[in-house]
């Protein structure tokens, strides 16, 4: 790969947007796909704060996701999606390279449910989400569960308390040169406290009859950031919403749930190219 400029490297402070209650002290939600119009897509607010935020570039293997929700992947293969452009054609092809990745480096993993993914492009239709906060929560990743499993009673086989489940977004850059603008931050999760974790109701529309369940996230200065400098196509992150380990006393799981964001570098030159990425959730099961 050739490339006429270098990426903005090292630590850097950034502003991120943190979670605001409603002002009116009702209990927080955030509205997905097509709704009535007139109605906010969420009510709750940000409010704004400097972060340190961590190079994780030369440390990639530092971090795992029993202590930090998240992990880094290099040196994958060139996929055998040739466009990322189509659904039923990344179902078809990206789909099971990302199985195949979940099951060789998810220590224990033996079956994993992917149920969708997300692209972001600058003038698509969804784009990086400069907000700080969780997709799953613990009572939101037990009902992915019984919304896709082949049945009730493997739902409740998967669910039962000898069983370890997760949910794991494997994230990856699609630009064709490293990432410069809108790159993603990630806070270890060992340093993410529960109180700081807000449970937000995520309504989909009224004739889908679905409500899920996403997390936004308090400041506190002792949050740990990191980002991965001009990240390329090769390399994948694995990040961990939700893992039922970390509800189990003694398991050494230190919270399972990673706060991301993405976010404005300061340094990002003038012109550059805007991030595409991909997300692939899973549900990832084993011991």
């Amino acid at each position: 790969m050739v490339i006429s400029y270098e990426p903005p490297r090292g630590d850097v402070v950034a502003a991120f947007n943190f979670y605001s209650p409603p002002e009116d002290g009702s209990a927080p939600y955030n509205l997905a796909g097509d709704h009535p119009p007139g109605l906010p897509p969420r009510n709750f607010g940000t409010t704004t704060h400097e972060v340190l935020i961590h190079d994780a570039r030369g440390k990639e293997s530092s971090f795992t996701l029993d202590t930090d929700a998240f992990q880094i992947i290099q040196n994958q293969p060139p996929s055998s999606e040739p466009s990322f452009t189509d659904d039923d054609s990344i179902r078809k092809n990206y789909y099971p390279e990302v199985e195949r990745l979940l099951l060789d480096t998810v220590p224990g993993a033996n079956k994993v449910i992917i149920f969708d993914h997300t692209i972001r492009r600058p003038n698509g239709k969804r784009q990086p989400v400069p907000r700080v906060h969780i997709d799953q929560t613990a009572r939101s990743a037990a009902q992915r569960v019984r919304r896709h499993a082949a049945s009730p009673e493997e739902a409740e086989r998967l669910l039962s308390p000898s069983s370890r489940y997760r949910i794991i977004n494997v994230w990856r850059p699609l630009n064709k040169n490293p990432v410069e603008a809108s790159p993603l931050a990630f806070a270890s999760s060992s340093t993410l406290r529960d109180e700081d974790v807000i449970p937000v109701e995520h309504r989909y529309p009224a004739e889908t009859g679905y409500i899920g369940e996403t997390a936004a996230i308090q400041y506190h200065p002792d949050q740990k950031w990191y980002y991965l400098s001009g990240m390329t196509g090769d390399e994948r992150i694995l990040l961990e919403c939700f893992d039922s380990e970390a509800l189990k006393e003694g398991s050494g799981v230190k919270g399972g749930r990673v706060a991301h964001t993405a976010f404005d570098d300061p340094r990002t030159r003038e012109g550059a190219e805007g991030r595409e990425s991909i997300e692939v959730r899973a549900l990832v099961f084993g011991s």
